[in-house]
């Protein structure tokens, strides 16, 4: 009998499931036979994030309770292979959620983490996952995530003068870009924990 696999998409707040990284990643995921999957959906109401330990909690709290509900019929036990694939604060959505529910099997895809994502991880021994953020992320703080990162023992690709969004000013060099991260992103979805 086939393996059952299941992908989860946790957008960041301004980065819906439809954005470049998180729309190229669900195609890779269903040509690597995730036939289940699920885009979560959620809207903020807190204002003025960015560098605000409270509003960005309030934020957080907000959208997992969001995340609950969305994912709340989902029997994980189903599952041989769960993948979560996230974005910004939807990457500490996904490894709190991962941790409150108990789900073992579940590898992550973490596009520009934040110092929550790990936060979220506290207890852990190591998350199963790959990572890519930019030097130029005005949303992290790119060496702290970076050690944080190696703590868990999570690769973590780091691009020189990209932004929150893995993109700079060249067009041409964005789409590059973004062609090399679905490439390693697509050899982890084919790997096994």
């Amino acid at each position: 009998m086939d393996k059952k696999k299941i992908a989860i998409f946790f957008p960041g707040i301004g980065y819906h499931c439809d954005k470049p990284l998180l729309y190229y990643a669900r195609k890779l995921a269903l040509e690597a036979c995730f036939e289940d999957y699920r885009n979560v959906t959620y809207t903020c109401s807190v204002k003025k994030i960015r560098g605000d330990k409270d509003m960005m909690k309030k934020a957080f709290d907000e959208l997992y309770g969001q995340t609950e509900e969305a994912l709340k019929d989902i029997d994980w036990d189903e599952y041989d292979d769960i993948l979560f694939v996230s974005k910004s604060i939807g990457t500490a959505i996904a490894i709190f959620y991962a941790k409150k529910h108990g789900i073992e099997n579940v590898r992550h895809v973490l596009y520009t983490p934040l110092a929550e994502t790990f936060e979220a991880a506290e207890g852990m021994d190591k998350i199963h996952a790959i990572a890519f953020i930019g030097t130029g992320d005005p949303w992290s703080d790119v060496l702290e995530v970076a050690s944080s990162a190696e703590d868990y023992k999570v690769p973590i690709t780091i691009y020189e003068g990209v932004n929150h969004s893995l993109e700079g000013d060249d067009t041409m060099a964005n789409l590059e870009l973004l062609s090399e991260v679905m490439e390693k992103t697509g050899k982890f979805m084919a790997s096994r924990m």
